[in-house]
């Protein structure tokens, strides 16, 4: 599943990669995406008359592209056109590629920021208990979600691992960001173990072929049915699948599985900059969303536990 094109409409590489991250991990509809790079065409139109990329946008230019959308739209047009915009700036800044927003203090049609959404620890522990059998796609996809949760991973990046990111300092794994910016993120044991499933005989040999088709798949962690490397959507059909089987289909993608990961750790007390560390960020900003939800988590327990608080019993 990819981000359906339009004749004429060539984007930025940012562009695309935010439209197919729609597509792939958030699983928006064909009609939502060509909505939304209709708007990014126009924005990016507009940018380019002025001698910039969305990296060197400024504020003053998102306010100046949607003002020239205000005399002939309805405000909820120009409202969804600065959601687009806003989520464009901030997927650049998740994947490195820029640190600044310059939709951060754009006033007006304002859109508020939605809130990552994350599995309670017990739906997480549904959804990897449904992952049943011993065969080599079974360790795998046990492997995948591990590691998904884990090191809370891009999808891109889980894909991307090559079995030499394994092979460095115990309990680690390399990971390459955008732009090939590269992390070491630490293994839990869940994950180690899963992994060392996989990898060892019932596992991945299972699913090699006798001949690799291209280099780089003799190298890829995670294989097809058919002995090629895992692909981003491959991933993903992997997630649903299961999160079907776990009654959670409507909740699960690889990417709530990285918001589950930070949400849970920031819950459990972890250090706000071990978070962005691990996940990759840029910018602090990205990992202070999971603060809020950590927030809204913690009080909706007060609250139906506390005596005192209005859900609690007397």
């Amino acid at each position: 599943m990819g981000a359906p094109h339009i004749a004429g409409t060539a984007l930025s590489g940012g562009a695309e990669e935010y439209l197919s991250w729609l597509a792939v991990e958030r699983g928006r509809s064909p009609n939502t995406i060509t909505s939304y790079r209709r708007e990014l065409v126009a924005y990016e139109a507009f940018l380019a008359g002025a001698g910039r990329d969305p990296t060197e946008a400024r504020p003053e230019d998102v306010e100046a592209f949607l003002g020239t959308l205000r005399p002939g739209q309805r405000a909820s047009s120009v409202a969804h056109a600065l959601s687009v915009v806003r989520g464009l700036h901030h997927f650049l800044i998740d994947e490195g590629s820029t640190q600044s927003d310059p939709t951060a203090d754009v006033d007006g049609t304002r859109i508020p920021q939605r809130l990552p959404k994350a599995l309670s620890e017990d739906e997480v522990s549904r959804l990897f208990g449904v992952v049943v059998g011993n065969d080599g796609p079974a360790r795998r996809d046990r492997a995948l979600l591990e590691v998904l949760y884990g090191t809370g991973a891009r999808i891109s990046e889980a894909v991307g691992l090559d079995l030499a990111d394994l092979a460095g300092a115990e309990g680690l794994v390399r990971l390459y960001g955008k732009g090939s910016k590269e992390r070491l993120v630490p293994l839990g044991r869940y994950a180690a173990g899963a992994l060392d499933d996989w990898l060892g005989p019932g596992g991945r040999p299972t699913l090699a072929p006798r001949q690799w088709r291209r280099r780089g798949d003799a190298e890829a962690v995670f294989l097809n049915a058919r002995g090629g490397r895992l692909s981003r959507q491959g991933a993903f059909g992997v997630v649903r699948k299961h999160a079907a089987a776990a009654g959670l289909v409507d909740r699960v993608s690889p990417h709530v599985l990285r918001h589950s990961c930070a949400t849970h750790m920031l819950a459990r007390g972890a250090d706000i900059r071990v978070v962005q560390e691990l996940l990759g960020h840029a910018s602090i900003a990205t990992t202070q969303l999971y603060t809020k939800v950590s927030a809204e988590h913690l009080r909706a327990a007060y609250e139906s536990a506390h005596p005192r608080a209005g859900g609690g019993r007397g």
